[in-house]
């Protein structure tokens, strides 16, 4: 027994220190590392390689949603195309309630989620935000593309292969809306060439 708790100790020493030589660059990495921890101090070998799985997905899809949500709140200000209006409203809509689903499951399962986009997203943002006509239009339209794409596969792949069982049901109720949300984007960008 005292073995296993040397070793424990020293897991998380070492732990720790690698903490200390690369601090999370935004919220969506902050919030990985408190579930690593919770995961590395509460649950044994096995659960902890499905738990971090899962609260991996977690933080990435609600990282994804807020940047959804930040990115949309931000075109219904600067577009003037009713269809990507249009668009953006159902992506705040959708993704607040996504969010919020999403959220619930993780307090369930006690998965510190990121209160922010991540860093990509923000830069994103910040960049997208001094643009204006067109150019916002396009930077926004493709920005949607891509991120869709990424979020159905996020989604998918949770459903398909995710252990716990909230998340997976979340997973796979979700992928069909970002489906749709990819379908609609998609027509967007197909009208803009």
């Amino acid at each position: 027994m005292k073995k296993l708790s040397y070793v424990f100790i020293i897991a998380l020493a070492a732990y720790a220190m690698q903490g200390c030589n690369s601090a999370p660059k935004d919220a969506k990495d902050s919030a990985d590392s408190v579930n690593k921890a919770k995961d590395t101090s509460a649950m044994s070998a096995d659960t902890m390689k499905t738990v971090t799985g899962d609260a991996k997905f977690a933080t990435s899809a609600a990282a994804g949603g807020n940047a959804e949500i930040a990115l949309s709140k931000l075109a219904q200000q600067k577009t003037a195309d009713a269809q990507i209006k249009k668009f953006a409203e159902m992506m705040v809509k959708d993704h607040s309630k996504a969010g919020d689903a999403l959220m619930a499951i993780a307090k369930k399962e006690n998965i510190t989620m990121p209160a922010a986009m991540d860093a990509d997203h923000q830069k994103k943002y910040d960049d997208m935000s001094k643009l204006t006509g067109t150019d916002f239009d396009k930077a926004y339209v493709n920005l949607m593309v891509d991120d869709h794409k990424g979020a159905l596969e996020l989604m998918q792949d949770e459903a398909k292969n995710g252990k716990d069982p909230a998340l997976v049901a979340f997973a796979s109720k979700t992928a069909p809306v970002v489906q749709l949300h990819l379908g609609a984007v998609n027509k967007i960008h197909d009208s803009m060439k």
